[in-house]
């Protein structure tokens, strides 16, 4: 173990172990393509390679070792052929299990749970017990596989296309064991693998002997047993099993790991042996107290094969035919496996033991073996997470109780907030009568606040996030899994509600009552903080001599530190579509105190339409891990902070890196509500400038969807003064794998830029900015180097699909790209307090700017001002009219006395009566004649697409109001002239 460690460079880690943040910091490794040149190199490039979800990260090898076996093998020009035969093969290689087990020797829990997690995207097997040669135990890796979430569909849901999703860790499930006894020709792991793996599609699940490195004598990781999932579509033609399986697979022999073959007897449903030679005694087989079938497997074809032994053995053990198979000589690879699938099945659909992971500890607490779980930081914590999520009964209604400062209030706050910049609702008041009363407004919001007690939940919380380092990271990812589990739950419940009433159209009130509680039931750890950053904005509205002001000081510090820990800190609250900016500046000026103060930082974003991976992309290009499709509908944008290594420094001349995950825009969600184009704007402007190179990610090769997004930033950056920002623009086309693409869509992305000009010219005109002609004018962006194509993300079909490695290599290009750019522009770096101050001004830019943001895109905008143009003439000539009208109709009631006998009129309410009916005549033709110049403009424009037959409503009513508001003028002049007279 020891001599392994040093030639890995791992041997300081054996104690103080590996943390997340050392593993995802950028340096020199991660963004080079350095060929392996020492064994101490080898786990880095794995990590390297692992954390972007690359399913080539177990071909390690190094150069040195290759190159010198090639050139032993060249050196000789003549005809040599013991030399041939004598080559040297991989024994200085090291086998990849060994780099694997030592990586999960020397890393905290938190990494463990991360290589855990993306070896089972890569569809790798994953440790379920792990050994460690220096103290003789091993451990049942139970946390490590905590993270793993599975999606798959049994035949018994084929039919209703539903499907389950959960925690590996909590499915109850057939687990089938394969072990080895003895000597053994078949390779027992590469017929695994073939068990697995669809006629058309192989997949190396587990490692094997003739894999690269495979074939290296193991040194310190027999004694392992990984575990992998057989996850069935729902398809019977493509499903090998129609049940999920686990499949466990325990390396060496069972002689020598007692222990791990006692656990997988006592967990799993049947035990797989295979052999070549039996002892027909066979102690270990027929001692053990079998919980588990056993069946035989061997090669009748090894020249150390008994028949008698196997018939002696199979007595013993009172085994039928069905419970051997054996590898005949007339028998091949492909019909030996599809024999051996079949006697799985069978043992699978006969038997009904099923075991859930987490169950799996007591059986492992008899044998001595060690549960990851059990270290002291993560017991407490998980009872301190326990403790709050198992008060959750009815989501909507905890957080009305337990966080009641988000929500109505800080929504109705956010409203005010808005309100004091835009001054929509001003009328004819006094507007600082006006400002004044909003002022009041806000500060009785503050006070409902301040009058909460902080909930028993927001206490038990803000003192675990309070707890040491260690803790601290344990109880905030148990709170992320328990309220992960306790949403799917519910959410998967709500889906099956939907599904019922939507067949029956009757229900529609039903059905948008559900279709709420999918919204309302999102809960989250960012839900608490949120809690947090309200108590604390609440608290700052106090005097600064007030008790909870002085109490509540520290919370900022926290969000600090848990920003410096990695954990995202969120930046706008998705719900209210707003920046808790005192909080939020007081957590970076924080963390501003914590590390240099000199030291600088550069933004990445991602901005995309919902659905369309963007969080994805994130975590595969940095390592990191924005939620994905974990069933919760959460809204906003979220930091996170990646440490820039020393080496890496002097190149983008940074300290960290901000990388921005923005949640989908135009979510259909969204759609529904009147403001959704204004918070999609809104955000989109505030994410791009604040950024330093922004990833716009598309669907396919079709940018149409952020066509409208793009317009209104560009147009919001042209209307803000603040933002002297110009910056750099990436457009990334997901599921696009053909080679020819940046060839063949050379037209399209011309096309784009076309109309992206358009649009910003447009805009210019409208803003009298006629000085920018062109996009680039306002971002950096070039249709030769500023396009992406990127593969689809799985390769073949899920949920047995491992990540493509083309997507992987795609993304790392992207990154090597993204970072050089960012390199390359030596100035744009910002220290943390500037970038807070940007972010602040930035924010209330955005605020100030209603008009535009309301709209889908410019050019509907500038279609929308036209016809206001044309309205306001229109309107203008109505009012001229009416006011000679009205000056003509005044002039007749103060000659009543002499006129009054040639018109006829002896009365002057008589004549006031003839008047006003005459006007409202002429006020109903001016209204008919508005209405009809309305509809020409609209058969004028008809294919101006920008003109949403919604306006002609909007305009419609304008109208008629206008018509109402002069009508009632006209009628009050001509009665106060009557009065006079």
């Amino acid at each position: 173990m020891e001599s392994l460690l040093e030639d890995l460079g791992l041997e300081q880690h054996s104690k103080e172990k590996l943390s997340l943040s050392t593993i995802l910091q950028i340096n020199e490794k991660t963004i080079t393509d350095e060929p392996v040149k020492r064994n101490s190199d080898l786990p880095w490039y794995f990590l390297k390679k692992l954390m972007m979800v690359n399913v080539t990260a177990r071909n390690v090898k190094c150069t040195s070792v290759c190159d010198s076996n090639c050139d032993a093998a060249s050196g000789n020009t003549g005809l040599d052929l013991d030399n041939l035969v004598d080559s040297p093969n991989s024994g200085d290689m090291l086998n990849p299990l060994d780099i694997i087990t030592a990586l999960f020797l020397c890393s905290d829990g938190f990494v463990q749970q991360e290589m855990a997690l993306k070896m089972s995207m890569c569809q790798f097997s994953v440790p379920l017990l792990l050994p460690n040669c220096a103290t003789e135990q091993c451990t049942l890796m139970l946390w490590a596989m905590r993270d793993i979430v599975k999606k798959y569909r049994p035949q018994s849901l084929s039919e209703s296309k539903g499907f389950i999703e959960d925690r590996v860790v909590l499915s109850n499930l057939p687990m089938i064991s394969f072990v080895r006894l003895g000597e053994c020709s078949l390779s027992k792991s590469e017929i695994l693998n073939k068990l697995l793996s669809n006629s058309q599609q192989y997949h190396d699940t587990f490692v094997h002997c003739n894999m690269e490195c495979g074939d290296s004598p193991r040194r310190i990781s027999n004694g392992l047993v990984e575990v992998s999932w057989y996850l069935p579509c729902g398809n019977k033609n493509m499903d090998l099993f129609s049940e999920p399986v686990a499949v466990a697979n325990l390396r060496g022999d069972i002689t020598s790991f007692e222990t791990q073959y006692s656990f997988l007897c006592q967990t799993s449903t049947a035990v797989f042996v295979f052999f070549d030679n039996l002892d027909s005694e066979c102690r270990l087989l027929t001692n053990q107290h079998h919980k588990a079938q056993i069946y035989l497997v061997g090669n009748h074809q090894s020249k150390q094969f008994s028949l008698d032994a196997l018939k002696k053995v199979a007595t013993k053990l009172g085994l039928t035919n069905s419970n051997i198979i054996l590898k005949t000589k007339r028998m091949n690879d492909a019909d030996f496996v599809s024999n051996l699938r079949k006697t799985v099945r069978d043992a699978v659909e006969s038997s009904k033991k099923k075991m859930r992971i987490e169950q799996m500890t007591d059986i492992a607490y008899e044998l001595g073996i060690l549960v990851d779980e059990d270290s002291p930081e993560c017991q407490t914590a998980k009872k301190n997470a326990d403790a709050i999520t198992a008060e959750i009964h009815d989501t909507l209604k905890y957080k009305e109780a337990q966080l009641p400062r988000q929500g109505k209030i800080w929504k109705d706050l956010t409203c005010l907030e808005k309100e004091e910049f835009r001054l929509q609702k001003v009328g004819s008041e006094n507007i600082e009568m006006y400002k004044g009363n909003l002022k009041v407004q806000k500060t009785k919001l503050r006070g409902k606040q301040n009058s909460y007690d902080i909930s028993t939940a927001m206490t038990c919380f803000i003192n675990a996030v309070s707890s040491p380092g260690l803790e601290r990271c344990y109880f905030l990812k148990w709170m992320r899994i328990n309220l992960d589990n306790l949403s799917r739950e519910k959410l998967s419940g709500l889906r099956e509600q939907y599904k019922k009433k939507c067949k029956s159209s009757d229900n529609k009130e039903e059905i948008k009552d559900i279709d709420r509680q999918l919204s309302n039931s999102s809960l989250g750890t960012e839900h608490f903080f949120r809690e947090m950053g309200q108590i604390y904005e609440a608290s700052v509205s106090l005097p600064e001599t007030h008790p909870s002001r002085q109490q509540l000081q520290h919370l900022p510090r926290l969000c600090a530190r848990l920003l410096l820990d990695g954990f995202p800190l969120e930046l706008v609250d998705g719900d209210a579509s707003n920046i808790p900016l005192r909080w939020v500046s007081d957590v970076l000026s924080q963390l501003n105190a914590l590390v240099s103060p000199k030291s600088k930082i550069l933004v990445v974003t991602v901005l995309g339409v919902q659905s369309t991976g963007k969080s994805t992309l994130l975590n595969t290009m940095f390592g990191v891990q924005f939620a994905v499709s974990s069933g919760r509908c959460t809204r906003g944008a979220f930091m996170l902070l990646i440490r820039v290594n020393e080496d890496v420094k002097k190149v983008l001349n940074c300290d960290f890196m901000v990388i921005i995950d923005t949640e989908g825009l135009k979510s259909p969600e969204l759609a529904q509500l009147d403001d959704s184009h204004e918070h999609d704007n809104e955000l989109a402007t505030l994410v791009v400038g604040l950024s330093d190179i922004t990833i716009i990610n598309i669907a396919m090769e079709n940018s149409t969807e952020m066509k409208d997004i793009l317009q209104i930033v560009v147009h919001a950056f042209l209307r803000m003064k603040e933002v002297g920002k110009k910056p750099k623009c990436q457009f990334v086309h997901q599921n696009v794998s053909d080679v020819s693409a940046h060839e063949k869509n050379l037209r399209d992305r011309k096309l784009l830029l076309q109309q992206l000009n358009e649009m910003t010219q447009a805009a210019a005109k409208m803003e009298k900015k006629e000085e920018n002609k062109s996009f680039t004018d306002v971002m950096e962006y070039s249709p030769d180097t500023g396009n992406w194509y990127i593969p689809g993300l799985w390769n073949g079909n899920p949920p047995m699909a491992p990540v493509n490695a083309g997507y992987s290599e795609a993304v790392y290009e992207l990154k090597k790209n993204i970072i050089q750019m960012l390199g390359n522009c030596n100035s744009s770096a910002n220290k943390i307090s500037e970038f807070t101050e940007w972010m602040s001004s930035l924010w209330n830019a955005v605020k100030h700017e209603n008009f535009i943001f309301s709209f889908r895109n410019s050019l509907v905008a500038d279609a929308y001002m036209r016809l206001c143009t044309e309205f306001n003439k229109w309107e203008w000539e109505f009012k001229k009219d009416m006011y000679t009208w009205v000056t003509n109709a005044e002039t007749r009631i103060s000659n009543f006395g002499k006129f009054a006998l040639k018109s006829g009129k002896h009365d002057m309410r008589e004549l006031l009566t003839s008047l006003k009916n005459e006007a409202c005549t002429v006020l109903s033709k001016w209204e008919t004649k508005i209405l009809e110049n309305l509809t020409k403009y609209f058969k004028q424009t008809e294919g101006h697409v920008y003109l949403v037959e919604g306006y002609k409503e909007e305009f419609s009513n304008s109208a008629k109001s206008l018509r109402r508001e002069i009508q009632s003028s006209v009628l009050n002049q001509l009665t106060a002239a009557a009065e006079i007279k």
